[in-house]
């Protein structure tokens, strides 16, 4: 599975956001620097993922393939809808942590896609989405837990002004709530010594990155 890029063209020419007072401010990173940060966070990725022990690797059908796979995709949506957030937001502080959550989530696509290539497997498999999870969770309309549906998707994309701010914030928390109910299933049942670090550091950063969405939330309903 392959995460989303940008283009030249979609992300070109970001305004500035303008300040309580009316003031412009300049974006914090530019399109350029942005992308950089992305493509960095993937290589960084990339290389923790080397450090993967060879001695034993799990199997097409194991927990660790499955989560590996479906997380990515899961990730993946999160980029995306950081991305847009970055371009169309108005409130900086929401510039800033899509950025962060851009950068960090693609930088573990990259250690979950060394994974599979260092366990020999392929990114796609052949076991349904969702079927490593012994709870019986389940895949509604082709989407894992608190991912954003096409016509949410769409509605972000088209969104303007405070709107953008409103409804990243409320796609994302739902996503980041999903996020952890995945982790905490692979926590519970692989005891693969890097797939248990890399997922509970996901757990601690989407845990903090909630409470400040919850946050920012109060901060763009007044807005």
């Amino acid at each position: 599975m392959t995460a989303p890029t940008t283009t030249d063209s979609e992300y070109d020419d970001i305004p500035a956001v303008p300040d309580e007072g009316g003031r412009a401010q300049p974006a914090h990173y530019g399109v350029v620097a942005l992308a950089i940060m992305v493509v960095v966070g993937l290589l960084l990725g990339y290389a923790g993922g080397l450090l993967t022990p060879r001695l034993t690797r799990p199997g097409d059908s194991s927990v660790e393939a499955g989560f590996a796979r479906d997380m990515t995709t899961h990730h993946a949506q999160a980029v995306e809808m950081s991305l847009i957030a970055y371009r169309s937001a108005t409130l900086p502080e929401v510039r800033q942590i899509a950025v962060d959550i851009a950068t960090g989530q693609q930088g573990e696509i990259g250690a979950m896609q060394t994974w599979l290539r260092e366990w020999d497997l392929s990114p796609t498999g052949s076991q349904p989405p969702m079927s490593w999870m012994s709870d019986g969770a389940t895949v509604k309309d082709g989407l894992m837990p608190g991912m954003a549906t096409p016509a949410q998707m769409t509605a972000l994309r088209d969104a303007r002004g405070i709107e953008v701010d409103r409804q990243f914030l409320t796609l994302m928390y739902a996503h980041h709530l999903g996020g952890i109910h995945m982790i905490d299933a692979a926590l519970g049942e692989t005891d693969n010594d890097e797939v248990l670090r890399v997922a509970k550091t996901m757990k601690a950063t989407q845990q903090t990155e909630l409470n400040n969405l919850r946050q920012l939330q109060a901060q763009a309903a007044k807005g």
